[in-house]
């Protein structure tokens, strides 16, 4: 996975860049990367003006994942270029053969399929193609490993 990502990485950032630059107040579009938990690849789609899909495909802690979110985007009043969201979703994760997992003593590769909800605030920069947002997001594991688990994490995306 580790040889796919080192191909994988330059040729999105060679595409990202060939976008134009210019100032955002909104976005249709924002790809980045999220640090935290899940840490990994972000991609943010708006549907509507205030709903997004975001996709994050996680490698980390001896598994891969990805996570499906659909969020609702609201403004925050006073603060321009800053919203505040929520959103419900789902992950589906299988822990690497022969790697321990935090929630997990197994080491022989475990599927985890789970719901997750979603609420953050996102900061979009009115002078450059780059939005920043926080986010906690509770998610209830159903598959293998059963429980509740709180995640958070910080996304910077380039935005079009």
């Amino acid at each position: 996975m580790i040889q796919i990502a080192k191909r994988v990485l330059p040729l999105a950032i060679v595409f990202i860049l060939s976008f134009p630059l210019q100032a955002q107040e909104s976005y249709k579009t924002g790809v980045g990367l999220r640090g935290g938990y899940p840490s990994g690849i972000t991609l943010k789609h708006f549907v509507t003006k205030r709903t997004a899909m975001e996709g994050i495909l996680s490698i980390g802690w001896g598994y891969y994942g990805v996570t499906g979110l659909y969020q609702i985007h609201q403004p925050i009043p006073d603060l321009p270029d800053f919203n505040w969201y929520y959103g419900i979703g789902g992950h589906f994760a299988a822990s690497q053969s022969g790697k321990k997992t935090p929630w997990s003593s197994a080491t022989d590769g475990e599927l985890y399929i789970g719901v997750d909800g979603v609420l953050g605030v996102e900061y979009v920069f009115s002078e450059a193609p780059i939005s920043i947002s926080v986010d906690i997001l509770p998610i209830l594991n159903i598959i293998e490993s059963p429980g509740v688990w709180f995640n958070a994490g910080l996304s910077v995306r380039y935005v079009f």
